[in-house]
């Protein structure tokens, strides 16, 4: 059997032909080589060990059950269990979001099936799109924008209805069948999408959509998305007219500047008139709003959400949203969302992936290299931290509450959190860091990061409450005695020695990136690292009793932390730091009982 790695090598460069059609992937799927390296790759998530409708997670994962899978594929026999329906809740919504909870053994095979998709559609993908693709995040998103955005004057929030619920499976499978010419890999293809789910242990058909949740999902949306990116993109190339060079000039801004520039050599005027003169040309703007030879759009897509800008009228803002929605309805069968897809004018803001943006209108000049003065500022993108979400998040964690003062202004009071004062020092002061550095690290790129000081100043004040609390003692003694140069520091023992843990205090700085630098290496490089647990697997030796020459199995656990050491295998992986241990069928079944 080929190594996996060169047969996704293969794939990518095959790719780039966009007139190539795949052939015979569905025999990829009888190589156990794949499935071990699927095996590494979801083995590092937690919702691994998160048991579908058959009750199975990754524990116990051997080379017969990768075996039994290939055999059923072989035979045409495996047929996907339907996915375990549960519901999470959508963040300020009352509403719940459905989960797919896929079987271990499809979550295999699934795995498989997404590295193959990936090298196939990856490299041809649009570089407006930016969610669920690897080295892409809501922030290459967000300065995609920042770069492409300058100057528009109207934001077309775009948002698709229910969609991942409401995919046409015959539309996804003619974008598949126009890369793939394998009806077998099709077929399987097929049947996840139709696997179904159970909720209350009641069966339901899926008619339409792709399960979230599932392993696949991400690519096959993308794949259907895709067809959205290429009609945007031919949409650009009708709707861009006019040529910057050659922009129509704003003709007031050339009759001011004419005047400023006759009365500094005529004379006659006082400097002060001068200086009046010069600011009044300068804050008039240089192109012409109405020029209808000069137009622009951008886009950028995260998942089922998307924003252009568009340098034009409102009317052509308006007949943008109506084509897409059109061409949404027609070619993709989804629905345009009419509430929350909105034309906003860029001098308000528009709210994407979960921040405020808008247009600058600074009249702020700074010299350029020639020591001209330019309003640099001027038509810049500039991305905002909404208040209601760093207030939000201090109301979810319950560590402050909004009181009123008798003239109805807001007062805002930390609060000690009770469902922490049980836990050691080092926990609490980590949860209080890892919520800051997180709030901070998605929002460093705002231009008000720096509001996040208030946010960081009331975490800070509901900590001192909690550990007063544990205590039993004030706010004013529990500073004193773990203040050390005027920072809040926690001692705590490990096995090297003593350590310290210092709260938040670096600040709330915004991070600067002048450019999109996205990692552009193949994704199949990422797979060409050793798979230890294909190593562990195949070295046929129990690592608890040490036997030699037997078929291993291997036993895995959510997280260390459940681990007490009461058994000699916990033992084992508390001082490896490892979430498994590969063991043989003897010692695999003493753990099971003992569990």
């Amino acid at each position: 059997m080929r190594n996996p790695t060169e047969i996704l090598k293969t794939l990518s460069e095959k790719s780039k032909d966009k007139s190539y059609r795949f052939q015979r992937l569905y025999r990829n799927l009888y190589n156990p080589d794949f499935y071990l390296l699927a095996y590494k790759n979801i083995s590092k998530n937690q919702g691994s060990m998160t048991a579908g409708t058959d009750r199975k997670t990754i524990d116990g994962m051997s080379m017969d059950r990768i075996n039994d899978i290939i055999a059923k594929l072989r035979d045409h026999s495996y047929q996907p269990n339907p996915a375990r329906r549960e519901y999470i809740a959508k963040k300020n919504s009352t509403k719940m979001r459905p989960l797919g909870i896929p079987s271990a053994d499809d979550k295999l095979v699934q795995e498989v099936v997404r590295m193959i998709l990936e090298s196939i559609w990856e490299g041809n993908f649009s570089n407006n799109s930016h969610g669920f693709r690897p080295k892409r995040s809501c922030h290459t998103a967000l300065k995609h924008i920042d770069i492409n955005f300058k100057g528009a004057k109207w934001f077309i929030e775009g948002d698709i209805k229910a969609c991942f619920d409401c995919f046409d499976h015959h539309v996804l499978i003619s974008a598949l069948r126009k890369r793939i010419d394998d009806e077998y890999f099709i077929a399987l293809i097929w049947k996840f999408l139709k696997a179904g789910y159970m909720e209350q242990w009641n069966y339901h058909c899926t008619y339409s959509g792709t399960p979230q949740g599932s392993g696949v999902s991400p690519i096959l949306a993308n794949i259907y998305l895709d067809m959205l990116d290429e009609y945007i993109e031919e949409y650009k190339a009708t709707f861009d007219t006019g040529v910057s060079k050659n922009r129509k000039i704003n003709p007031d801004y050339l009759k001011q500047q004419g005047d400023y520039f006759k009365a500094c050599k005529n004379g006659g005027f006082s400097s002060k008139e001068l200086k009046e003169m010069r600011w009044k040309y300068l804050k008039t703007p240089y192109y012409s709003a109405l020029d209808s030879g000069f137009k622009r759009i951008q886009y950028c897509r995260y998942a089922d959400d998307f924003i252009i800008g568009v340098i034009g009228s409102k009317k052509d803002a308006e007949q943008i949203k109506e084509d897409i929605r059109i061409f949404l309805a027609e070619k993709l069968k989804l629905t345009l969302s009419e509430t929350k897809t909105k034309i906003t004018h860029t001098s308000k803001f528009a709210r994407f992936l979960g921040y405020d943006i808008t247009v600058s209108r600074s009249q702020s000049v700074k010299r350029d290299k020639n020591g001209v003065l330019k309003r640099e500022f001027n038509g810049r993108i500039m991305l905002y931290v909404p208040k209601e979400k760093w207030v939000g998040k201090l109301l979810e964690y319950r560590t402050m509450k909004i009181v009123r003062d008798k003239k109805g202004k807001e007062i805002w009071k930390p609060l000690h959190r009770g469902r922490l004062i049980n836990l050691p020092d080092i926990s609490i002061i980590s949860r209080y860091n890892a919520e800051i550095r997180g709030m901070y690290n998605y929002y460093c790129m705002a231009n008000n990061v720096s509001v996040l000081n208030k946010f960081g100043y009331i975490m800070e004040y509901s900590m001192y409450k909690t550990f007063a609390g544990k205590y039993r003692t004030t706010m004013g003694k529990v500073i004193d005695k773990y203040k050390k140069n005027d920072v809040f520091t926690v001692p705590y023992d490990t096995k090297s020695g003593r350590k310290y843990c210092e709260f938040h205090h670096s600040g709330f700085r915004r991070r600067k990136q002048t450019t999109l630098d996205i990692d552009t290496t193949p994704a199949y490089r990422q797979y060409e690292r050793p798979n230890q647990l294909a190593l562990r697997l195949h070295t046929g030796r129990c690592e608890l009793c040490n036997c030699q020459g037997k078929k291993i199995i291997m036993h895995h656990v959510r997280t260390l932390k459940e681990l007490n050491g009461n058994f000699e295998w916990e033992q084992i992986m508390m001082k490896k730091r490892r979430k498994s241990i590969a063991v043989c069928k003897d010692c695999f079944d003493y753990i099971c009982r003992m569990k």
